[in-house]
């Protein structure tokens, strides 16, 4: 890293690092003065890259934006442009600078796996490595599209989904087995040949031989029925029947594209839709929709390149990517998607036949989507804009923060904070609080203080004055605080607030009405009586959302480490009690409290303790005593 000199002028401070760059290929990465990357950047020759941004003229607003933030650089040479592309994605979906295109919503993708780990095959759902032994078929697009192959192609090849310990125990079928789900291979209801010939048919189905696989079961469903087998008979019929489902309820199942990824692009009023659709085995395996981040100057192509790239980027790589706009750099991400994929991949904008098809198709639910979302945000904003006009804020609140306490006669309290903005819950942002104040017991006051001073301590440590929050990403500082509670909740919150110089940060409460009734919830903001909206208000509607969801997730992360604290004694923290020891102290004074108060002698006489060791454990809960 090479670090600039203190200097007023980005350009400048960008002009001194160009005369110590080489003309190789590489990545640089821009820093502001907090010392957070705001770009990312690849470049065929790193020195005339960067020596663009030091022009004085012919910037966009964006790119002028950028370098005058600049002070300071880094820059990491690569032996390829293809490998350079490739960091910078990494990089991109890493740090996620504000200038860049990024990629949101990034959440791995299911696989089905037929696991060979065992000597009884196993049909799973799999997502992350693929440490175990079997053969893997994906991506599917969603949990649910997996969920419904599963249960398809349970009812065609009655393969068990149980996990290898509850298969080890059987001693009798299951459930599935009487609904005609699995054919019972843990009690021997089936031969292993038998049972390993369903496993290559389900192989053989989901790599795209489903018509080869239905005619060798019509086959034997007539050579039954010939034999006056009618029973089997009918459960190759329902076998048959089964397949076809699974290849009818996939939609578009295309002749001449056996593996590819497909990519729609939809634009309207600066918001973007990236639609994917996943074809394997001649199957539509789903799709879904992606909104990347980007600027709203940015045009298609680089937009395009820049999600395609870091879509990849922890994804396996198909041999045929359709796209339905080219890019500019299309023969330089093919090259780099070969390298990654350790074979010949390519990335085509197909302008006629079948491949053209599933590109338009893709873009038409691009476009559907993009719409959706559009009407959804176009209604958020109403909401939004009630929100201010109910609380009397300066502005249309970006970012709403809701805090609610959880606990069960002040046990294992938690607070809950989530967050909401113009796309709805952004649930990324959530954030719980394990008190840690002692002896807080019930007192909701004390533990509201205690998750607000956490709270806004850490984020004026983290984002500094709230003038300053101009972040590309979501936003740091909210616009509004709801508090779960009415004037002494209130009270308290402002209190933590105007100690840490937060006097003027708008904050409401939200109290419960009479008999604790939806609908009839009491308002408190400073400076104005307690007030309520009318029954039929949407934005009474949204606020009570809002505050069912943060006691949803109060409760559920109580909940959790209530669960986590079930477990925990208060033996186990003591050195040389073990198990047994634990037990028998436990019979002898029948709680671990009791055990706290027994002297010396008594511990001494429980069966397995020493005097040394009665003597520790008396220690340990008299720490201090004379």
């Amino acid at each position: 890293m090479t670090d600039a000199a203190d200097s007023p002028s980005g350009p400048e401070i960008i002009r001194d690092f160009v005369t110590r760059l080489p003309g190789k290929p590489g990545v640089y990465r821009m820093y502001d003065a907090k010392g957070d990357v705001i770009y990312v950047g690849k470049a065929r020759n790193l020195k005339n890259r960067v020596a663009n941004y030091t022009r004085p003229f012919g910037h966009t607003n964006r790119i002028a934006a950028m370098i005058s933030l600049t002070v300071n650089m880094e820059f990491v040479t690569t032996s390829t442009e293809a490998e350079a592309l490739l960091l910078e994605a990494n990089l991109i979906k890493k740090l996620r600078p504000r200038f860049n295109v990024v990629l949101r919503d990034d959440k791995s993708f299911p696989y089905i796996l037929i696991a060979r780990d065992h000597a009884v095959a196993q049909l799973a759902k799999h997502r992350g490595a693929r440490n175990r032994k079997g053969s893997y078929f994906g991506p599917f697009a969603s949990a649910g599209s997996v969920n419904r192959a599963i249960n398809t192609l349970q009812k065609a090849f009655l393969i068990r989904t149980c996990t290898d310990s509850v298969y080890n125990n059987r001693t009798r079928p299951c459930l599935l087995y009487q609904i005609k789900r699995c054919s019972a291979p843990c009690v021997g209801y089936i031969e292993p040949a038998a049972y390993d010939a369903l496993a290559m048919e389900a192989e053989d189905f989901l790599n795209g031989r489903s018509q080869s696989v239905k005619a060798d079961l019509a086959r034997q469903m007539e050579a039954a029925a010939e034999a006056l087998d009618f029973e089997r008979a009918a459960t190759y019929r329902d076998r048959i029947q089964a397949m076809s489902f699974v290849t009818q309820t996939q939609g578009i199942n295309p002749q001449s594209v056996a593996e590819a990824d497909v990519f729609g692009l939809a634009q309207e009023g600066g918001q973007t839709c990236i639609q994917v659709f996943f074809f394997r085995s001649y199957q539509n395996w789903g799709n879904r929709a992606y909104y990347p981040k980007a600027d709203r100057s940015l045009e298609t192509p680089e937009i395009f390149a820049s999600f395609l790239a870091q879509f990849y980027d922890d994804k396996p790589v198909p041999a045929l990517v359709l796209l339905s706009h080219d890019i500019e750099e299309r023969a330089l991400l093919e090259e780099a998607l070969s390298t990654l994929a350790g074979r010949k991949v390519e990335v085509v904008v197909p302008q006629r036949g079948e491949k053209a098809s599933l590109v338009e198709h893709a873009v038409t639910n691009a476009r559907e989507a993009l719409g959706r979302k559009m009407a959804e945000s176009s209604s958020q904003a109403k909401l939004l804009e009630g929100v201010q006009r109910v609380f009397g804020l300066a502005d249309v609140p970006g970012r709403i923060e809701v805090y609610d306490n959880s606990h069960i006669q002040g046990t294992n309290p938690v607070g809950g904070m989530i967050v909401a903005g113009p796309d709805g819950f952004i649930k990324s942002q959530y954030r719980k609080f394990n008190i840690k104040t002692e002896d807080i017991g019930s007192d909701d006051f004390a533990m509201m203080r205690e998750v607000l001073t956490r709270r806004f301590s850490r984020l004026l440590k983290e984002q500094g004055d709230r003038a300053e929050d101009a972040s590309g990403g979501v936003q740091a500082w909210p616009d509004l605080v709801l508090i779960d509670g009415g004037q002494g909740q209130l009270s308290a919150a402002r209190s933590v607030l105007t100690e840490l110089g937060l006097g003027d940060l708008p904050i409401a409460g939200v109290a419960k009405g009479p008999d604790r009734d939806a609908g009839r919830e009491h308002f408190y903001v400073e400076g104005k009586p307690s007030f309520m909206l009318e029954g039929r208000d949407p934005v009474l509607y949204y606020i009570q959302r809002l505050r069912d969801e943060a006691h949803r997730f109060a409760i559920g992360s109580h909940r959790a480490r209530r669960s986590k604290a079930i477990g925990v004694n208060p033996l186990d923290e003591i050195a040389g009690i073990g198990p047994l020891r634990k037990k028998a102290l436990l019979q002898a004074f029948g709680s671990a409290k009791a055990v706290s108060r027994a002297s010396v002698t008594d511990l001494a006489g429980v069966d397995g303790v020493s005097t040394s060791l009665a003597q520790a454990i008396y220690d340990h809960f008299h720490e201090g005593a004379e």
